[in-house]
């Protein structure tokens, strides 16, 4: 077990077996040292490359070896901010399973739901904090929350703060950290407003950089439809009918387009849930709770939202639009095809959409097959809101003819 290499104690080794971890990924290799040494952490990496792990198996055994020391109630140690509540729940149960042998408390806040059971817990005493940024302000301002004693503070997902709108809480957040800390930066991508973040939060970083994911796993079979935009939904009921799809996470690019769907599939008689930054977070953990559970057939999500999805027995992922961002299909269908398990990634494509397909076909480096003799197929002319691309040095052409 090469988990044993890197200074991992016997505990939490015994608890990576049991989850049937057995090779460190790339980001952990990169990081679990560093940060057991107490070094600070910018790392650039996408959600599925195993930074979770990289920074809860380090934070839990320093704080673990910090105990012995320990008097009295315990005292917030570790404070871990990420932006969605799916996120936060899921480091939660990363926590718990790789703590399972120690005595390290941690404890999970976020919005939408009554505070009570939460401050509960908090009032208690707890070792690490795993917390979304307004539910976090909001009982920092009720004094539920102390963050006087934090000695490790971990940043998930900066990036997509930024992009939700969280980047002034997360510095008000900041303001409030004792001034010696460590501090564990992830953001797949580094706009400037986090490149300022990083050098006032970090000290001399140890920096961690995971290439983009650029291949899909072997286990996920690929496939394509080229159908015009307006018989999406008939080809997406025609696809669903199908008996060997047991369950479906469908992805759409906004919000609107997550409810058309979700509305139109329910009408068809197939139970469906969407998923999005504009449901109410028991919304979106009571949609999450009864597709895990196969009471729902059909989950809707938008990019953001389906952050924190993590469901081993998903047969089928459909991309109901096609991604502008070539990464992100990567990071959509590798929903399914998870512990060993196949699965299969379905794409609709329309004119509109071919350019992206061209991207994320450059991305992983060989082209989605494509599914002939459907009921719906692409119309023979795009449409024609799409026009063709000026032919290059036209503009010269023309002056020379006038002249």
């Amino acid at each position: 077990m090469e988990f044993e290499k890197l200074n991992i104690i016997p505990p939490i080794l015994r608890a990576l077996r049991e989850k049937g971890y057995e090779t460190p990924t790339p980001i952990q290799k990169q990081s679990i040292n560093a940060i057991l040494q107490k070094r600070d952490i910018l790392g650039c990496a996408q959600t599925g490359t195993g930074k979770t792990a990289a920074f809860s198996i380090p934070t839990l055994q320093l704080l673990h070896e910090e105990q012995k020391f320990e008097q009295g109630r315990k005292k917030i140690k570790s404070l871990i901010v990420t932006p969605t509540r799916e996120l936060a729940i899921q480091i939660g149960e990363s926590i718990e399973g790789y703590g399972k042998y120690l005595k390290v408390e941690h404890t999970v806040i976020f919005g939408g739901v009554k505070q009570y059971a939460q401050t509960k817990k908090l009032q208690r005493g707890i070792d690490i904090l795993v917390a979304t940024p307004g539910r976090l302000l909001d009982l920092i301002n009720q004094r539920y929350v102390d963050l006087g004693h934090i000695k490790i503070f971990t940043l998930d997902e900066a990036d997509r703060m930024l992009d939700m709108g969280f980047i002034n809480d997360i510095k008000k957040i900041i303001a409030r950290l004792p001034a010696k800390k460590q501090s564990l930066f992830f953001s797949a991508t580094m706009p400037p407003t986090i490149v300022d973040l990083t050098n006032k939060l970090l000290v001399n970083p140890v920096k961690v950089a995971v290439a983009p994911v650029s291949s899909t796993a072997e286990n996920v079979e690929q496939a394509l439809y080229h159908v015009d935009k307006k018989n999406k939904k008939n080809l997406l009921l025609h696809v669903l009918q199908n008996k060997d799809i047991e369950s479906a996470l469908i992805f759409t690019r906004t919000k609107h387009g997550a409810n058309k769907v979700t509305k139109f599939i329910n009408q068809a008689g197939i139970n469906a849930e969407a998923i999005h930054g504009n449901k109410a977070q028991n919304a979106r953990q009571r949609a999450l709770q009864n597709f895990k559970s196969k009471r729902t057939k059909v989950l809707v999500a938008t990019d953001i939202a389906s952050r924190g999805i993590d469901i081993d027995e998903l047969s089928h992922v459909i991309n109901y639009e096609i991604p502008n961002i070539p990464e992100t299909y990567v990071h959509r269908i590798g929903r399914t095809g998870r512990a060993g398990a196949s699965g299969i990634a379905l794409s609709f494509c329309d004119w509109e959409e071919k350019a992206y397909l061209k991207d994320l076909e450059k991305l992983i480096k060989k082209p989605i097959p494509v599914i002939e003799g459907h009921p719906f197929p692409l119309s023979s002319t795009p449409p024609r809101s799409i026009k063709p691309k000026p032919k290059k040095n036209s503009r010269f052409r023309h002056y020379r003819r006038k002249g």
